[in-house]
């Protein structure tokens, strides 16, 4: 009798033992990460994630690729080229309302680091500040019609306000140069190339004067958030882990994407990525990465609707899901 107990004491033992085993130790899948744009602060978690072996313990071989914008990384995601990809929320929209089979799985940046970035010097400080000024913005970049959403909700005559046309790279040697007063652009990308430059900059964040929308998703195509919900959890588990990881060790996750990329400038990074962990939470989301609130889902809608000429009847949930977040 004792020793039948013993037996079955052990064969349940060995049961938990095996559940417990890692994915990592079975056949890995491989998954790729369209990034939004080149390597940067907003991408260091997932590259230390990779390091630190998250994504390979969730059975996860993960190849990670830099983008050429938002708009295209959809493309390329909805085209079944990459399995994951990082959009901003309204190229995410707007494509999706199109006919795009893609959505997003991760609500990661609940704020938008839209911002008008200026030298300090410029001296603005409000909306109402860059009437009669001159701004530079990149032909068919989103951010100029969603400054309509902030003169709006402030009160601004934007007719008022002079766009300079310019190509994205152009935006920031555009203010250096005093040809514009300011740019439109990210508070975690234009605003440390000109402090990279030894100016100081200054950024008005379009969250903090009435016009947030959600920031930065991650998206996948919908055949296969159908098809293989699992491979889906997991590597928005593993994505959690690696932000979560990031937060408390930020110098070190800097340096895993400084493997990969020696000539990133280590401060600079860093410094982006400390404004992206402030841009994970808004009013309406906070302390779970990749939650998306209906709230902020919501009033992306109406914006989106109001100055981009989005033409949907769908709900939020159509264009994201909390299914998969831990």
């Amino acid at each position: 009798m004792q020793r039948r107990t013993w037996i079955v004491s052990a064969l349940a033992g060995a049961a938990l033992a095996a559940a417990a085993v890692p994915a990592a130790l079975a056949q890995s899948t491989p998954v790729s990460l369209r990034l939004n744009w080149y390597l940067g602060g907003l991408h260091v978690p997932f590259y230390y994630g990779k390091e630190r072996g998250f994504f390979s313990a969730e059975g996860i071989d993960l190849t990670i690729n830099e983008g050429r914008g938002s708009a295209n990384t959809v493309q390329v995601v909805a085209a079944g080229s990459d399995t994951f990809g990082m959009a901003d929320s309204s190229s995410l929209i707007t494509a999706a309302s199109k006919g795009a089979e893609i959505r997003s799985v991760m609500s990661l940046l609940n704020s938008t680091g839209f911002s008008v970035v200026s030298l300090a010097e410029a001296n603005l400080k409000t909306p109402r500040d860059l009437e009669g000024k001159r701004v530079a913005v990149s032909p068919g970049d989103p951010l100029g019609a969603l400054l309509q959403a902030v003169c709006k909700a402030n009160n601004v005559d934007c007719a008022k306000i002079s766009m300079v046309q310019v190509d994205p790279s152009a935006k920031v040697v555009t203010v250096l140069e005093k040809r514009a007063d300011a740019l439109l652009g990210g508070a975690d990308d234009q605003f440390f190339l000109i402090k990279q430059r030894g100016f100081t900059p200054a950024a008005m964040r379009y969250a903090d004067h009435g016009a947030n929308i959600v920031g930065m998703t991650i998206v996948a195509k919908s055949d296969l958030v159908k098809a293989n919900p699992e491979l889906v959890r997991r590597f928005v588990r593993a994505s959690v882990r690696s932000w979560e990881e990031a937060k408390k060790n930020p110098g070190a996750a800097v340096d895993a994407a400084l493997k990969v990329k020696p000539d990133l400038n280590r401060q600079s990074t860093l410094d982006q990525m400390l404004v992206d962990f402030e841009l994970l939470d808004s009013k309406n989301a906070k302390g779970r990465i990749g939650y998306g609130a209906q709230a902020d889902w919501d009033q992306t809608l109406g914006i989106l609707k109001a100055y981009r000429d989005l033409k949907t009847d769908s709900p939020w949930t159509a264009f994201h899901t909390n299914e998969f977040v831990p």
